[in-house]
């Protein structure tokens, strides 16, 4: 049935309306944070098998809005991970109906956690349960656990402020990474995804922990490796791994340690493989998992983190053949599903947008460690158009959001050049950051 009513909400903190469909369709999924690239892909996923879904943003323009499968498009006025965003998303459950909660971001998923309680009453979320949830997002937590496993760990110690700097860098040297237990960090009013940081002089490393410390958490602070980054995937539930999906990628925006740019899918690694696996399984980590590595200098492989939520790298899989989206809709539905044996490998992904970004940034932070040098990034850069891959948003069976989604880059290039700009004097951990 075609919805026809209108709800309408006042939000004091945004001084502006709420406005959503509402009726007697039951949706199957919905789908938050529709803005990004994991949220599209599931739309599509989920929508494509005949599945009613509908997606949820703070903006009107997300690309996942525009997609063919996409039956209903929610608008919330109020910032992601607040109290009001709370209760709208309390309104649209119980007027959607829908089945199963699909989150994608930190700041949602945050905001989840603490009222998990509450939502479960009404819908079925699409994450892991605490405790297990709690261990991966914490960076700490997750390699306390792998040092007990025997994995490879950066050598790295925490820190709490500033004062402690000089005691981390006689300990790990430089150049290091000074990353944030957890990279969401809120208050009653607000929140703020914050990054890792590469310092290669001590001022940058003061300042860097300054910043992160000043919200009262703790920091990591770690040997820096430039080696290549590999990462496995898993849908894992009742004891049993239901599918596996290995990929590398070529080039990362930011190079420390961001979203992917240009990847592809491989063969399951021996070492890498076999020790994500029983990382996921000692953790009891349901769901959908994304564990990172990376290499050093003598392809030894050294655990980064588990990304326990939908990636910007999941449409590489599913293009070769592992519905991550669809698999983990079936799990928090309680359906039967089956088990994935097998998937293509050789097969790229390019997002265009964050090579062009890349490529430029090469350029300006030419000599900073893991940085390709600038003639050779550009080369690389050109001669990617060479090689058969697909590209991040575009599907010829849905074609509007790709149109969408480089409308928008283009609209934001000058904000990405002040941005970029700035970052030259201000710590990587406290400029925004896509999810990846």
């Amino acid at each position: 049935m075609y919805i026809i009513e209108v709800y309408r909400e006042s939000n004091k903190a945004t001084g502006r309306n709420a406005q959503f469909a509402t009726g007697h369709a039951r949706y199957d999924a919905l789908v938050l944070d529709a803005r990004l690239r994991q949220s599209l892909m599931t739309v599509r996923s989920l929508g494509s098998r005949g599945l009613r879904i509908a997606a949820l943003e703070t903006c009107d323009d997300a690309p996942a809005f525009s997609s063919r499968w996409c039956q209903q498009k929610l608008v919330c006025p109020a910032d992601e991970g607040t109290k009001d965003y709370l209760r709208y998303l309390e309104h649209v459950l119980d007027c959607t109906g829908a089945r199963v909660l699909i989150p994608s971001s930190d700041g949602t998923i945050a905001l989840i956690r603490q009222h998990r309680e509450q939502l479960e009453q009404r819908v079925r979320i699409a994450l892991a349960k605490e405790p297990a949830l709690g261990i991966a997002i914490n960076k700490e937590q997750t390699l306390e656990v792998a040092r007990r496993l025997g994995l490879g760990v950066p050598r790295g110690v925490t820190v709490r402020e500033v004062s402690e700097v000089e005691a981390a860098l006689r300990e790990i040297g430089l150049p290091a990474v000074v990353k944030p237990t957890e990279s969401w960090v809120s208050d009653e009013q607000q929140g703020s995804r914050i990054a890792s940081k590469l310092v290669t002089t001590p001022e940058e490393a003061r300042r860097a922990v300054e910043e992160l410390t000043c919200f009262g958490g703790i920091v990591l602070f770690q040997q820096f490796l430039s080696g290549r980054c590999e990462a496995v995937g898993f849908l894992y539930a009742n004891g049993q791994v239901y599918a596996r999906f290995a990929q590398w990628a070529r080039r990362i925006n930011p190079p420390l340690g961001g979203t992917r740019v240009l990847g592809q899918s491989i063969a399951l690694p021996s070492d890498t493989g076999e020790q994500a696996e029983r990382l996921v399984r000692e953790i009891e980590l349901e769901g959908y998992s994304l564990v990172e590595f990376r290499r050093d200098s003598a392809g030894k492989p050294y655990l980064m983190e588990i990304n326990p939520r939908l990636n910007a790298g999941v449409e590489l899989a599913v293009r070769a053949g592992v519905d991550f989206p669809y698999l983990l809709y079936r799990w928090a539905n309680g359906d039967h599903i089956d088990v994935v044996k097998s998937y293509r490998v050789g097969g790229w992904m390019r997002h265009l947008g964050d090579d062009i970004a890349t490529t430029a940034a090469s350029m300006r932070q030419r000599g900073r460690p893991g940085v390709t040098p600038p003639a050779r990034a550009m080369l690389e850069f050109c001669a990617s158009f060479f090689v058969p891959m697909r590209y991040d948003y575009l599907d010829w069976r849905d074609p509007v959001p790709a149109c969408v989604a480089t409308i928008g880059w283009v609209r934001d290039v000058p904000k990405l050049i002040r941005s970029a700009s700035s970052r030259r004097n201000t710590p990587r951990s406290m400029v925004p950051d896509a999810q990846g």
